[in-house]
């Protein structure tokens, strides 16, 4: 348990990537399968990932991420992974009307976690970015009109030391047994 911690503690969401160093397709395999695993409501698996490694393709979904005015850093991350929503199963969207939650989104939530924990175990740094121009990424790599871009999770190696990490105390965020 005290590796997981480590792991967990060591993860931090890295702006500034090593555009010299490529991230090595086998280090990206093992990244996907551990999101692949990723458990979701009624084990739809709603998420398709899109790797961009092409360095000029990454220059143009980066930009794109930075086209807003936020992320300018993701020009220089040398692969994004791209999270698209997918269809829910039947049980899983049955369970979603009957409760009133919408487990697609907990569940690429569960499986962004997993990709920038095993990205952070490859010792490659990932910042999972939501404000993006997701109509131009969409178009620069064929991304259905219908299909909703979630996330995307840009991975490299780090250029910057670790920080810090500042959180509440934990009596602000946990309790037992009642609220």
């Amino acid at each position: 348990m005290d590796d997981f911690l480590q792991l967990a503690a060591s993860r931090q969401s890295d702006r500034a990537y090593d555009m010299t160093r490529t991230v090595e397709p086998e280090k990206l395999e093992r990244i996907l399968a551990a999101a692949c695993l990723a458990p979701s409501a009624c084990n739809a698996q709603p998420w398709k990932f899109v790797v961009v490694m092409e360095p000029e393709l990454s220059a143009r979904v980066g930009k794109a991420a930075a086209g807003l005015g936020m992320n300018k850093f993701a020009k220089n991350a040398p692969v994004h992974i791209l999270v698209v929503e997918e269809s829910m199963n039947i049980t899983s969207f049955l369970g979603a009307k009957i409760k009133g939650k919408y487990f697609p989104l907990i569940d690429i939530g569960i499986a962004a976690a997993h990709i920038t924990l095993a990205a952070e175990n490859e010792g490659l740094g990932s910042c999972i970015l939501g404000w993006f121009d997701e109509k131009e990424i969409k178009k620069l790599v064929g991304i259905p009109a219908g299909k909703r871009l979630l996330l995307d999770i840009t991975i490299g190696y780090p250029l910057k030391e670790k920080r810090k990490k500042s959180r509440k105390p934990k009596e602000k965020t946990i309790s037992y047994n009642k609220y």
